[in-house]
């Protein structure tokens, strides 16, 4: 079954032209002009339901205005969704009841009152059965380790407090998908490793499907299995994380520790990242030269006592990704 199907989905927003000088300036005000800026442009794919997508791309490529139109925030200039077989903008109550999202820098808890009180309300507004919530709110409760802050008011909670009651609160009605645009922006590596657990948990138990906007390498490595890379509003790469880590990892690391100081080394395509006598990281670039040819060339010389290969963190294959589209905008 999908949970999301998207058709040449478009939005064009218009964007008033800056005019230059005094003269401009009044006719800018009295008598603007606008002209029209895509922010998405045709983009087609789908998801299956119990899927987990990370929706990736430099700032600007049209990620939130795609999660805005999804969830029914936003009308598109043209094309087609369906999430949960409800079209997002002409159906959005009755798709509210189906779906969950978080925002990380929009928070959905009232400010001056304790989560508990948020809880209760959206239980009326998700018209949720005394029974059911009850059960769900203590489960959610318990997983997300929320008891000590139930009744402080929200803005008295540090942010990932804030986001665990976020991320409990969105999960009270079931939902069959959810979207979270940065869900872990601003926060601690242990609380990030805390969330990232949590709704890894509730994908595998409940089947929900995971639509996920993050600049955080771990958020994509950790929670998905599939990427969909969006530039300029057009879709660039759609697969999963794993040959997607293939197509821009252009670079090893090696780890070696040598029996002796091996001096300075000179081969092709090979960087020296660190160094501590006969303990060396290297840094291979693949489109240059294989391991197998760097590993030749050293134990040619060299007695390796210990050595691990490993390719760069998420982060660096990442940012190597959004630089080649910045180089190929350069060119053309």
């Amino acid at each position: 079954m999908r949970s999301i199907q998207v058709e040449q989905l478009e939005k064009v927003f218009q964007v008033k032209k800056k005019q230059a000088g005094l003269t401009g300036s009044l006719k800018a005000l009295f008598k603007p002009q606008f002209t029209d800026k895509a922010a998405v442009e045709g983009i087609t794919f789908s998801v299956e339901q119990g899927e987990t997508v990370a929706f990736l791309g430099p700032n600007g490529a049209g990620k939130s205005t795609t999660i805005k139109m999804l969830t029914g925030i936003l009308h598109p200039s043209s094309g087609t969704a369906e999430v949960l077989g409800c079209c997002p903008w002409t159906e959005r109550s009755k798709l509210a009841y189906r779906i969950g999202s978080v925002f990380g820098q929009k928070s959905q808890l009232w400010y001056h009152l304790p989560p508990l009180d948020t809880f209760e309300l959206m239980s009326r507004i998700y018209e949720l059965r005394r029974n059911d919530y009850t059960e769900r709110r203590d489960s959610l409760i318990e997983r997300f380790e929320l008891g000590p802050y139930l009744h402080t008011p929200v803005r008295k909670l540090s942010l990932g407090e804030r986001m665990r009651c976020e991320i409990a609160a969105s999960l009270l009605h079931r939902p069959q998908a959810l979207f979270l645009d940065e869900p872990t922006i601003g926060l601690d590596a242990v609380v990030k490793q805390r969330i990232r657990e949590l709704i890894v948990e509730m994908n595998r138990e409940e089947g929900t499907t995971i639509f996920l906007t993050s600049h955080d390498a771990g958020d994509v490595e950790k929670l998905c299995d599939r990427a969909i890379v969006i530039n300029h509003g057009g879709i660039v790469f759609d697969g999963q994380v794993e040959f997607m880590k293939q197509q821009f990892l252009t670079h090893k690391t090696v780890q070696l520790v040598l029996e002796n100081d091996p001096g300075q080394l000179s081969l092709d395509g090979v960087a020296v990242l660190t160094r501590s006598g006969s303990r060396l990281t290297l840094s291979v670039d693949t489109g240059h030269t294989t391991i197998e040819s760097v590993m030749s060339a050293l134990m040619s010389s060299h007695r390796i006592v210990d050595m691990t290969v490993q390719d760069p963190p998420m982060e660096d294959i990442i940012s190597r990704m959004y630089g080649t589209f910045r180089a190929k905008e350069a060119v053309m």
